[in-house]
């Protein structure tokens, strides 16, 4: 039976202006130059530079009178376009033009793919037009090449490429495609296409081997990558020179060598493993006289913005006239009216987004005074991202914008802002810390450890809790893996 009934629902929704803000927010200052010059290239009633009139942005300062003057003239230039030179009469742009992403497939406007390079399985299938090989032997190793990973490992059972092949009408075996792998293992690097760790140290230390006319180092290496690589993964060394009847020295010379090899032999050739190194662009720039805190923004590359001086008037004139507007005056109206609200919100959205940062960068560096002044991280109190929305009067979620990858320039270096925030506890004594300090202490603890004895995390946990500090062992491990320190095991040295 069915039924019908009235329900009240209250729902927020946001406008695009606030939705645009909130993305703003997100951005640091180095993708906010590209994202700016893109919302010039596409909004031709955004510009850059100093304008007459009231809808202008100045994000960046000018001493220069001649740049001023250099941005009048360019202004003057633009007010000698008319309407004429953005439409044709006979060819008015129709109204599904007018709104983003709704071309027709006949227009051109796909980006153009381009290379930057050869792939990790382009530079090994290269290799194999040096080698004799039938064209069987060419098809399954390119095939054998197209499974193998960024890291230079074959992850898949030989049993299910053997399967595979099978859909595509390609008979082989287990053996066939051994010998091929085989073929694969010997190209460069050395490494590649091995299925497992071991395997892939093994197959590195055959080849430096071969090269060095059996150095007896290496001899040994093999031996106890072979026969004792779980004792040497767990580091238990001890069990290795009990068993082999070497010595320490001896033994810390062998790993030496097997330490110099790659166990990720792909990454060096793979293009999406490669992470470039880049300058880290600061958004807030801060300096400390005599207790006086100087913070402002670093927005030295940001342009000034302002609207469009002729389509403001271009806009007015039309609406003026809007009494004899045929049907393509109303698609220009609409057009020119779009544009010219399209670079006022963009611009109020970016004045919105300095105050914002610069409101909740204010509020950190009053929360945590005693660290802007000293730059010792035990200073820094313990802070969420609640206490800082207090202060401000933001949203949570905004301030947490805010901190996502911006970064500040300070005397002591260059810290994100999200390393001002965590969470803390009392010590025995009854004087709240921020666990930043905590891990700062045990990071120091490790650091000065005896390698041959590390500690164990039931001994830091002991050492922690005489400097009242009264954290359980788990922990202490918690801490110690956010680190990236490994276990004591780990971390013993001969």
């Amino acid at each position: 039976m069915l039924k019908q009934r009235l329900q009240h629902k209250l729902l927020q929704k946001l406008s695009p202006q606030q939705i645009q803000l909130i993305k703003l927010l997100e951005v640091p200052t180095i993708e906010l130059e590209q994202r700016i010059k893109e919302e010039l290239e596409i909004n031709p009633a955004l510009e850059e530079g100093r304008g007459d009139d009231d809808d202008m942005l100045s994000v960046a300062d000018s001493n220069s009178s001649d740049d001023d003057n250099d941005f009048k003239d360019k202004d003057k230039d633009k007010d000698e376009f008319t309407i004429d030179d953005y439409y044709d009469e006979d060819e008015m742009t129709p109204s599904y033009k007018l709104q983003a992403n709704n071309f027709s497939k006949d227009d051109k406007h796909q980006e153009i793919p381009f290379s930057v390079g050869n792939s990790f399985q382009e530079h090994l299938e290269s290799q194999l037009g040096l080698r004799d090989l039938s064209d069987r032997e060419l098809n399954l190793s390119k095939y054998i090449i197209g499974n193998i990973d960024e890291d230079g490992y074959l992850r898949r059972e030989l049993e299910s490429i053997v399967d595979d092949l099978a859909f595509q009408n390609i008979q082989t075996t287990e053996s066939e495609l051994f010998h091929i792998l085989t073929i694969v293992q010997d190209l460069d690097p050395a490494g590649v296409g091995a299925r497992t760790l071991k395997e892939c140290l093994l197959l590195q230390m055959d080849r430096k081997i071969s090269e060095t006319f059996d150095n007896e180092e290496l001899i040994f290496a093999r031996k106890i990558l072979k026969n004792h690589f779980i004792e040497f993964t767990k580091k238990h060394y001890q069990k290795i020179v009990e068993r082999l009847n070497i010595s320490e020295y001896d033994l810390k010379v062998v790993i030496d060598e097997i330490i110099k090899l790659n166990p990720k032999p792909g990454t060096a050739y793979s293009s999406n493993s490669v992470k470039m190194v880049q300058a880290i662009t600061p958004d807030f720039l801060f300096e400390e006289t005599d207790g006086q805190f100087i913070l402002s923004m670093n927005s030295a590359n940001l342009p000034d913005l302002h609207v469009s001086r002729t389509y403001s008037v271009m806009l007015d004139d039309l609406v003026i006239k809007k009494k004899e507007k045929d049907k393509n005056q109303k698609e220009t109206i609409k057009f020119v009216k779009q544009k010219v609200d399209s670079a006022r919100w963009f611009i109020e959205a970016i004045k919105q987004r300095q105050e914002t940062l610069l409101g909740t960068m204010e509020a950190i560096l009053d929360y945590q005074r005693e660290f802007f002044i000293t730059g010792e991280e035990t200073e820094l109190k313990p802070m969420i991202l609640k206490d800082i929305a207090e202060l401000t009067g933001l949203d949570i979620s905004t301030v947490s914008r805010v901190a996502n990858s911006k970064y500040i320039q300070t005397p002591f270096g260059i810290y994100p802002l999200k390393f001002f925030f965590s969470e803390g506890m009392t010590t025995t004594e009854g004087e709240e810390v921020s666990t930043r300090e905590i891990k700062q202490i045990l990071k120091d603890c490790i650091e000065n450890e005896s390698k041959k004895r590390p500690l164990t995390d039931e001994k830091l946990a002991l050492i922690l809790k005489e400097k009242s500090y009264n954290i359980a062992r788990r922990t202490v491990a918690k801490y110690r893996e956010q680190l990236g320190i490994p276990v004591a095991r780990l971390r013993k040295e001969l």
